[in-house]
């Protein structure tokens, strides 16, 4: 696991897989809200990361795919994510109904997606309470992003320009289980979206906000003054 400061107050975990699965950790007052969370396996080192930043207030989550739900059952705090993600978070299956992976083309990989996914999965987590687009969260403004999840959501620090903001935007290749060249991003792939045309929308929306660093849900953040351009080319792929 490694543990690395993204900005002022905002740290990110890594781990699984090649160190691809983030937890973003959100300083608030004497405390932290933990940021999307990851997978099954990163349980321990989430919640001794919170308990060094002064203990874990809430779980905020992006959305509830098994990769990014996976430590929220095994953590002593209340879970939040967006309304239309609650179903699926509190269901029992590690394979949203929406998921296509006949759509990955290279068979090794689709083949093993099933395994990894319930592997990843920490299994149905107690939603305690809901947040929508505007709302804040440890000095950071809710926006929803719909599209790769119907409740996909992201954080905004306008101050800094600063987007936390998960699978929004993919900066590794999943159908292929590895990394993209620096620098490099794509929208994510249409196996895994609940309506494809919308994931393009909200990947040019956070375009719009000209962000000066993007934390997404795997892979190390994007920095630098040209990320729009970026971005933008990242929703015309796939």
């Amino acid at each position: 696991m490694a543990l690395e400061r993204v900005a002022e107050g905002v740290w990110l975990l890594r781990g699984d897989l090649r160190s691809g699965m983030n937890i973003y950790f959100l300083e608030d007052g004497d405390g932290c809200v933990q940021f999307d969370a990851a997978t099954k396996s990163m349980r321990k080192a989430a919640a001794r990361t919170a308990r060094e930043l002064g203990g874990l207030k809430k779980v905020v989550l992006s959305h509830a795919h098994a990769d990014h739900r996976g430590t929220a059952p095994y953590l002593d705090a209340p879970v939040y994510c967006h309304a239309n993600e609650v179903d699926d978070a509190e269901g029992e299956e590690a394979i949203s109904p929406y998921f296509d992976l006949s759509l990955i083309e290279y068979a090794p990989v689709r083949l093993i997606y099933p395994t990894l996914l319930r592997r990843w999965d920490g299994g149905a987590v107690k939603i305690d309470g809901t947040v929508a687009e505007g709302e804040e969260v440890a000095g950071f403004e809710v926006l929803h992003f719909p599209g790769h999840a119907p409740g996909l959501i992201g954080l905004w620090r306008e101050r800094d320009r600063l987007a936390l903001v998960s699978d929004v935007v993919y900066l590794v290749d999943s159908a292929r289980l590895r990394a993209l060249p620096h620098g490099e991003a794509t929208v994510p792939h249409p196996a895994f979206a609940w309506d494809h045309g919308q994931s393009k929308r909200s990947l040019r929306r956070l375009a719009e906000l000209e962000p000066l660093v993007v934390g997404a849900g795997h892979a190390p953040p994007l920095r630098g003054d040209g990320l729009r351009a970026t971005l933008e080319a990242a929703a015309e792929k796939y």
